[in-house]
């Protein structure tokens, strides 16, 4: 029932299906793709840098994200939701439900870690970071 409200949370490999290609088309529709960790900053940079975009990109209210959900304005009209994470394995719980959200990119570190874009409940912030590809997080396309 979460994947109705928040989406699903996927592992590297499947949302990119099974490519390591930058940019890559992966679970997107035809005409879309993931973002690179580049367009990510692009967005955040857009959006007056990492200490202010989170706030511009969530969900106002709490009626998905944990009080006080600090900054929300959604003047970018993103409305990231709070749908957390998976930290192992294919049917692993999701953990931070209403604390976070964490989109992937589509550009690797290494063969086993890759780059995440992440928003709290408790900050204005959007920053990146590196995670391991077996975990599972949200994902979003960017038209092409």
């Amino acid at each position: 029932t979460n994947c109705d409200v928040y989406g699903g949370l996927y592992q590297w490999n499947e949302m990119m299906q099974y490519v390591n290609t930058e940019g890559a088309q992966g679970i997107c529709p035809s005409g879309w793709h993931i973002p690179t960790d580049a367009e990510w900053t692009n967005l955040t940079t857009h959006l007056g840098g990492t200490s202010v975009a989170g706030g511009k990109m969530k969900e106002t209210g709490t009626t998905h994200w944990v009080s006080p959900n600090t900054g929300a304005t959604n003047s970018s009209s993103f409305t990231a939701l709070p749908g957390g994470n998976r930290m192992g394995g294919v049917n692993g719980p999701f953990n931070n439900l209403g604390y976070n959200s964490d989109f992937w990119s589509s550009t690797e570190q290494t063969s086993t870690r890759a780059w995440i874009q992440n928003m709290n409940y408790n900050s204005n912030q959007s920053l990146h970071f590196l995670s391991g590809k077996t975990r599972g997080y949200s994902v979003r396309c960017l038209k092409d």
